[in-house]
């Protein structure tokens, strides 16, 4: 093995959190490497949240599927990362490619180079979860990388899992014309969620074709002579051309040497972290942000998680605060969340104070000639403060922020009730139960 440079700091994994803090450390004047095995900038502008939205943006406006997919390759960089890595070149980041494995407090090896370091910062992100049914590795199957970047439409397609991922795949391959077919176990969509969201969503697939299998799950699959078939647990069957997995992601954990850190390490669990995103172990100075951790499992927690880290690496003491941190899903009408969700709620013993709006009843509603949707507000009695919301309608991610503000502010009801809103937007929908809260409390 050949011995390199000594670094500050080492980055091990390029995704969102990963390129954030080693841009941070070294425009700090920090000298860090950033280990990389596959493209740099992570799932986020390449295989998932950005080639989604644009997928999404294309159904919505009617295009043609081979415009759609000229629009979504451009805004994904047609997947390369050249310009990422020269941008982080200018700010005087190392790029390392290939496999980093530590080896011990202050040495790691990157394909059988080993460097040395004095923090280490673990970004790697997480991996789809592919569920162990029989038969399943014989089929044609998807996760939602594939279904991100490859440039084919299945004429039907089975999609295994109803979270955000499922749920937003399902919209744009039944936009463009696919016969698609969602199964979820847990008996609804968005289970997470409070229930009229999910509601809510599954009747706006189900207008557009989409053949919803719920309470039930997979459990056989069959290669055929054209395509492939599914036995379902409550005895139904589903014929397709391609499965798509997307029942979830798992922090990408194992084979990093971790260990020889004295962290443990569980697979499929995130790597602990303490409210400055450092991880408690006997080796000192070694951090975590992102889905790695597995506590807010989005690109903007991500993000979020990256400059709580980098603050702290820096010196500048800051703790992260994750009560406000929206859950997004951008279906067309959009379901946003933030704070406690009633599972949650239910969950840790809270007894919340809910109070809600039909979107229908506002005039924006009238005016889009659209009625779908739905607000609800929590509060904490106890607290008399705001703890949680969901919404269910067109662009709802852009007029609930000043919700997430709340909550994360802990912004008085009867201030929150006194806030004068445009006429018609969707965000006076949020007036009337802000005034319930407050006279409840």
């Amino acid at each position: 093995m050949s011995h390199n440079h000594h670094y500050d700091a080492v980055v091990l994994g390029g995704g969102t959190a990963g390129e954030l803090v080693a841009t941070g450390l070294a425009r700090a004047g920090r000298d860090v490497a950033l280990v990389e095995s596959r493209l740099v900038g992570g799932e986020s502008p390449y295989f998932a949240c950005v080639p989604s939205k644009s997928l999404l943006l294309s159904a919505r406006r009617g295009e043609s599927w081979e415009m759609a997919l000229a629009r979504r390759d451009a805004l994904a960089g047609n997947r390369g990362d050249d310009p990422a890595v020269a941008r982080m070149a200018e700010d005087g980041v190392t790029v390392l490619r290939g496999r980093g494995q530590v080896l011990d407090h202050g040495r790691i090896e990157v394909d059988g180079a080993v460097h040395g370091f004095g923090d280490l910062v673990v970004c790697t992100g997480s991996e789809p979860v592919i569920p162990p049914v029989e038969g399943l590795a014989d089929v044609p199957l998807w996760t939602s990388s594939e279904a991100l970047s490859v440039p084919d439409l299945p004429r039907r397609l089975v999609i295994l899992g109803g979270g955000p991922v499922g749920c937003e795949l399902a919209q744009v391959y039944a936009a463009f014309g696919s016969q698609v077919a969602v199964v979820e176990a847990s008996g609804r969509l968005l289970t997470a969620e409070a229930p009229f969201a999910g509601e809510v969503l599954a009747d706006a697939l189900r207008r557009m074709g989409v053949d919803l299998r719920l309470g039930t799950a997979v459990a056989d699959a069959e290669r055929k002579d054209v395509g492939l078939r599914l036995w379902l647990t409550d005895g139904g069957t589903l014929d397709a051309d391609r499965v798509l997995a997307a029942a979830g992601r798992r922090p990408r954990v194992e084979g990093l040497g971790l260990e020889n850190l004295g962290i443990d390490i569980t697979p499929g669990q995130g790597i602990p972290v303490d409210e400055t995103c450092r991880v408690p172990c006997g080796a000192g100075g070694v951090w975590a942000a992102g889905d790695v951790t597995g506590v807010a499992r989005t690109t903007h927690a991500a993000r979020y998680q990256a400059q709580v880290a980098l603050s702290n690496l820096l010196g500048h003491r800051r703790e992260a605060d994750y009560r406000a941190i929206p859950r997004v899903v951008y279906t067309t009408p959009t379901v946003y969340s933030v704070g406690i969700s009633p599972r949650q709620a239910e969950e840790l013993g809270i007894d919340l104070l809910t109070a809600g709006y039909d979107l229908a009843a506002t005039a924006r509603s009238a005016v889009e000639a659209d009625e779908r949707g739905r607000v609800e507000l929590y509060a904490d009695p106890t607290r008399g403060l705001l703890v949680g919301a969901a919404a269910a309608g067109l662009h709802a991610e852009e007029w609930m922020s000043e919700i997430a503000l709340a909550i994360r502010a802990e912004t008085p009801l009867s201030l929150l009730a006194d806030v004068v809103h445009a006429f018609p937007t969707h965000g006076e929908s949020v007036e009337a139960p802000l005034r319930e809260l407050a006279g409840r409390l």
